[in-house]
């Protein structure tokens, strides 16, 4: 049997594409059997772990693609580089923990949700990112289509799922028992990040229900880690340096209650 068609039956599709400058650059190496056969082997699983990467990025959605890399520390002093650093080890994932950030809008919350996002996608997890309208629109145009737990379950089964901009606008009772329902799934079994522009003190108001709330705030913070974020919004911050805007955003900072220290709990 022609070494193509090997290939071909154990679809090594990479390893076909790319045969030919392996095999070069092993004979300029001068490579023995065992390393000529570790460069083959590399050369198939690099594409496919590049392939699966693709893959996962096209599932999580994302509007946009932000690394933890392109992040403006020294814009936001007040985003703890440590807590970041550890949050890139993905071991909040691997436990099912939570991760909440608050702050104003355009201090860098979606971005740095994303990045975590991506940081999981890159070891092999599968994401999704939804901003909290658009999920509610579909428990919501499921459970009218009878196919509600079905939908649940397509939000549980991600290792990690981002909810994006909680807070902009209120919650109706029903959506917020869905809300409740999903989060119930997904407790202690797999990754939620929420990004959101309200103090948990104003959490209430989101689900226009203070007892439901508190039952939420209980499962999201039981295994957490709230960062705080403080600062100029990035999108003002230019236009400010264009003269177009010359409105202070003191008041977009985080309430009083939002001050204290970004913590783990």
């Amino acid at each position: 049997m022609q070494l193509e068609g090997l290939l071909e039956k154990m679809k090594l599709e990479h390893l076909t594409v790319q045969l030919d400058a392996v095999c070069e650059q092993a004979a300029k190496k001068d490579l023995g059997y065992r390393e000529f056969l570790t460069e083959v082997l590399a050369t198939e699983w690099n594409g496919r772990h590049r392939k699966g990467i693709e893959f996962r990025l096209a599932l999580a959605r994302f509007p946009w693609v932000k690394t933890l890399e392109q992040f403006d520390f020294s814009f936001q002093p007040s985003v703890d580089r440590k807590v970041m650093r550890e949050l890139s080890g993905l071991g909040f994932v691997d436990r099912g923990e939570n991760v909440i950030m608050l702050g104003p809008p355009g201090v860098g919350k979606t971005h740095l949700a994303i990045a975590l996002g991506i940081k999981a996608i890159e070891a092999g997890h599968k994401v999704l990112f939804l901003t909290l309208e658009s999920m509610l629109t579909r428990l919501t145009r499921a459970r009218l289509e009878n196919r509600v737990e079905r939908q649940i379950q397509q939000f549980v089964y991600p290792k990690v799922l981002i909810i994006d901009e909680m807070g902009y606008l209120p919650m109706t009772r029903d959506e917020a028992g869905l809300f409740f329902r999903l989060l119930s799934r997904r407790y202690e079994k797999a990754a939620t990040v929420i990004t959101s522009n309200k103090s948990f003190v104003d959490w209430g108001e989101i689900f226009n229900d203070q007892v439901l709330a508190t039952a939420i705030l209980d499962r999201l913070l039981h295994h957490c880690t709230t960062l705080n974020i403080k600062g100029e919004s990035y999108r003002l911050k230019e236009k400010r340096k264009a003269g177009i805007l010359g409105l202070s955003t003191k008041a977009l900072e985080p309430k009083p209650e939002e001050d204290a220290e970004n913590e783990t709990l």
